[in-house]
């Protein structure tokens, strides 16, 4: 019996504006440690705000979230922010590098937020990091002199550099062509198998879903599959 990384407990979220709206209702699942689970569905349909639930970057939901066994629903910003840097990495649809940043600097941002290591350990573990993501060579260049396929391979490197518990993606083949979207998948397939990474990943590709290993399918705020 594989091991269970994240439990959402009756998960139910609202919206207020333009009136009181009923976004999640009455969630619950489990994701297995070294999954990877492809969140889908129609857009308005929840997903993304499941997500943003699940990574505790939205803490306004009914409901409780498990991570390892640790309650995070209830606890204050400050400690969900430190949880966050140090057990859940995060890859959005847009790369969010600092475009003057070496793709280095930006792999070592959340490490050196952290404090674990030393700088030159940090260093170390971020161009291992890039070298993972076959983007070593790049490791001084600045990140406005990539392209969108390499920027988003170092978004996906400085997500690892802590060694998270859980990847989480929001659209991260969004901006991408049909050959770096490929590239990004097998990434994080890899990452499940090499690494025994958890992924987690809200995607509007039907080919990328499809050849993950779970897909949750949602509808009008409820899981259908």
């Amino acid at each position: 019996m594989k091991e269970i990384i994240l439990k959402a407990d009756t998960i139910t979220k609202y919206f207020y504006q333009p009136e009181k709206f009923r976004v999640i209702n009455n969630i619950s699942f489990s994701v297995e440690k070294k999954s990877f689970v492809s969140i889908v569905g129609k857009s308005g349909c929840g997903k993304s705000t499941l997500l943003y639930i699940l990574s505790t970057m939205d803490t306004d939901y009914e409901g409780t979230i498990n991570i390892y066994d640790k309650k995070l629903t209830g606890l204050d910003q400050d400690s969900l922010a430190s949880f966050r840097n140090e057990h859940i990495g995060f890859v959005f649809q847009f790369h969010y590098l600092l475009p003057y940043f070496s793709a280095l600097e930006n792999v070592m941002i959340p490490a050196l937020k952290l404090g674990k290591y030393s700088r030159e350990e940090i260093e170390h573990r971020a161009y291992e990091k890039l070298r993972l993501l076959e983007m070593h060579e790049f490791a001084t260049k600045p990140s406005n002199k990539l392209s969108g396929g390499q920027q988003q391979r170092v978004a996906i490197a400085r997500a690892l550099i802590n060694d998270p518990l859980i990847i989480m993606g929001d659209e991260p083949t969004g901006n991408l062509d049909s050959n770096n979207s490929r590239n990004v998948f097998e990434i994080f397939k890899e990452l499940t198998h090499s690494q025994n990474q958890t992924i987690i990943v809200v995607t509007h590709d039907e080919e990328f879903a499809k050849n993950t290993d779970r897909i949750i399918e949602m509808r009008d705020g409820e899981i259908i599959q």
